[in-house]
Order: C-alpha cells, then structure tokens, then sequence
C-alpha cells in the first residue's frame, strides 16, 4: 500500500532548505524587527535555522504516529518562544511569519503534487489541506500561549525588582533592618511600600524595623496616614517600628491629620536611633 503522506514528509524535509530560502525571500523592510531583510546576517542565520525547524515540526505531522508532532511542537515553541522574547519581537510579527509559511509550504506540495501526477488523489490533497493547516494553527496557538506565559514570569520578576528598589530593607544583623525612603512618595509608591515591607520584612525574620524618611522630600496627608498604617500592621505581626528622620513639615502634617505617634518609636536621626539601639543590645 502506497503511504503518499510518508513520501510528502520525505519530500518536504530534502526540500527543507529550499523552503527556508524561498520564505526568506518574502521578508520586507520591517524596521526593528529580526524578520526584516535588512536585519543583518546574524538574524537571517537565526531565522533560517529555527525556520527549518519550523518546516520539520510541521512536517512531522503528517506522520501516522501523532505524538511525534505533539512532541515537537512544543519543542518547538520552547525555542522559538524564548528567542522572540529574548529579541523583543511582538507576537504579531511571528503570527505573520508563520502565515507567509504557510504559502510558501502551499507552492512545494503543489510542487510534489505535479511531481507525482496521478499517484496523488484529491483525497490526498483535501488530507494535507487539513493536516497542514492545523498543525501551523497549533503552533501558533502553542506559541501565544508561551509567549504570554513568558512574558507574564518576566513582567512579574520585574515588578518584583522595582518593589525591592522602590523599599529596600537593609538588614544590619539576624533580627534588625533598615528602610530608608528616598525621593517623592505619592499615594501610588507608598501602597506598594505598604504591601510589599510586611511581607518582606516576614520573610527575613526582621523583628526591628527603622523607616527613615530623612530623604522623603514630600509626604502629604494621604501618605502619611499609609505610614502610619504601615507601622500598626507591623506591630500586629510583632515586628517592632521605629520611623526616623521625621522633619518639621512632617511631623506638623501628622498633627494635623490626628495621627497618634506616641505609641511609635520615633527618633530625630537615623544615626541617633541605631547608636541607641547597639547601645541597649551591648548592654
């Protein structure tokens, strides 16, 4: 019995290259983009390799054995995916990519189909029309999904650095650390300060804090009723709250909201609370 979707996979993978060269021969002027013609021949070398195995993942799925396409596809999105990321290329273009593919796939089984003449029947090519199409929908598909999934890790990753630079806790021995605050904290920086230091402060076992506010150069009356809510979720989870550096605009603001320091720690300087802090501990 004559197996023609074993002798279309053959044909296409010897004509790998050939597919390859002719997609390259599509590509435009795309500024930025590592699909441009003009992208250089470090991309072109990249987009050839991985765009052969992009001919071969959907070569395989004309195979009886299915899980051998499954098997590659989602090798293949592994690759794909991380490089696109890696390149800062948008899903759309990739989409794009993979559509053009699919017409330059389209001319070489025209190709193998006039090659064999008769020997193909109609019902072999309305086959391949299914087969072919849903395998280069699944990788787009597969791709999407990783390519979400990945970005989503690193936009995560990111937030998680901007939190740890936007409140730093500064750890000074096993159980005491040091928040200093810098620069103007709004309404928006100062929720994320007030999410992120409990947590954080959990995790490295600190049971002494000092928030230093010396170089906060603006605290309105939102803020510094955060700061102060701050203190009381920390004291709830025995962690100890000493604000430093409070300066007279400041302190006059606190006032004025209502705000009860007098159960918290404060101290002129920061300087001035950890020397009374080492002092008691030597002690």
């Amino acid at each position: 019995m004559i197996d023609m979707n074993r002798e279309l996979y053959n044909f296409l993978c010897e004509n790998t290259d050939l597919i390859t060269e002719k997609w390259l021969l599509d590509r435009e002027d795309l500024k930025g983009s590592i699909y441009s013609i003009n992208a250089g021949e470090w991309a072109e070398k990249l987009i050839s390799e991985q765009n052969t195995l992009t001919n071969l993942t959907v070569a395989s799925s004309l195979l009886n054995d299915c899980s051998v396409f499954q098997k590659n596809k989602i090798n293949w999105a592994l690759v794909i995916t991380e490089s696109r990321v890696n390149t800062n290329t948008p899903i759309f273009e990739v989409l794009d990519a993979l559509s053009k593919l699919r017409s330059t796939y389209w001319f070489y089984i025209e190709q193998f189909v006039e090659r064999e003449g008769e020997r193909v029947l109609r019902s072999d090519i309305m086959g391949w029309g299914i087969t072919i199409h849903k395998a280069l929908d699944e990788l787009m598909v597969e791709f999407s999904k990783r390519y979400d999934d990945l970005m989503n890790n690193r936009l995560d990753a990111q937030q998680s650095l901007i939190e740890e630079l936007n409140a730093p806790i500064i750890k000074l021995n096993s159980s005491i650390g040091v928040l200093p605050l810098i620069g103007d904290v709004d309404t928006t920086r100062v929720q994320s300060i007030s999410d992120y230091v409990p947590y954080k402060c959990t995790e490295l076992d600190v049971s002494n804090l000092f928030i230093d506010l010396s170089g906060v150069s603006i605290l309105d009356t939102m803020v510094a009723n955060h700061i102060y809510q701050l203190t009381q979720v920390l004291g709830l989870l025995g962690i100890e709250s000493t604000i430093t550096g409070i300066r007279p605009e400041i302190a006059q603001t606190s006032v004025q909201l209502g705000l009860d320091f007098s159960k918290i720690h404060t101290t002129s300087s920061l300087q001035l609370a950890l020397k009374t802090m080492f002092k008691e501990t030597t002690i």
